[in-house]
């Protein structure tokens, strides 16, 4: 039988994922918690520096660290071998980033060039689901933990989707507390999971709508990471972490 000890020691990286993963959150829905405040003390493209440089790091941190330890712990499965599954990883991966990344229509805000606002959407991919990063990061977790099968993986997918939840629920607060019954009106036209408010008539798609550059840039930016992401692999390497 194992001691505490060699469990700890077997599955270290995994807690310290579980750990870096809450850090981020902490910071990244702290400060968007703090952001009427803020902007009210300091402006929004000030406030939109700080919540930048706090959340980027620590988003490149989590990147290195998974993929340095990936294939930490235990093996639970192996279906890299299985015809059509890295088809299908790359295509799940792909719309996953679709829903991941909606802030690329609005990337001079992004980089406080213009000044950013809070805006309440219900065009486009918001129509079909109105918290796109949380779907975006269900997928991309089913992808790499369906690719990679170790339990470091399904752990980080586990709370990536955990985090993501709770951002929902904070996120429509934070609608609500700045918008009020306009909020509670796109919240009644539109849903959490994909394409309900669709089938339930409450909503419906205009395809015109993703006719856009945001959508080509969302194109080009899946390509470059599929081309980087060896290159990126092999960076993060270098990393001793």
């Amino acid at each position: 039988m194992p001691s505490f000890r060699d469990f700890f020691s077997n599955y270290n990286s995994h807690f310290v994922m579980m750990g870096l993963i809450l850090t981020f959150a902490i910071a990244h829905s702290g400060l968007a918690s703090l952001r009427m405040a803020a902007e009210a003390k300091i402006g929004a493209r000030l406030y939109r520096v700080i919540f930048a440089l706090v959340s980027i790091p620590l988003a490149v941190v989590l990147l290195i660290y998974f993929f340095n330890h990936r294939y930490d712990g235990v093996q639970l499965w192996n279906v890299q071998g299985i015809s059509g599954v890295n088809e299908f990883v790359l295509v799940l991966s792909a719309i996953s980033f679709l829903f991941l990344y909606p802030a690329t229509f609005n990337l001079t805000e992004v980089a406080a060039i213009k000044k950013p606002e809070v805006h309440l959407f219900e065009t486009g991919i918001t129509r079909i689901c109105r918290h796109p990063q949380m779907i975006g990061q269900c997928l991309w977790g089913i992808a790499h933990a369906l690719w990679l099968g170790t339990s470091f993986t399904v752990t980080t997918a586990i709370a990536l989707v955990i985090y993501h939840l709770f951002a929902v629920w904070h996120g429509d607060r934070r609608l609500f507390k700045r918008y009020g019954d306009a909020f509670l009106a796109v919240k009644a036209r539109t849903s959490i999971l994909p394409f309900v408010a669709i089938a339930q008539g409450r909503q419906q798609l205009v395809f015109s709508e993703f006719v856009r550059p945001a959508y080509i840039g969302v194109a080009i930016t899946v390509v470059l990471f599929r081309w980087l992401h060896p290159i990126a692999i092999g960076a993060a390497a270098n990393v001793n972490w």
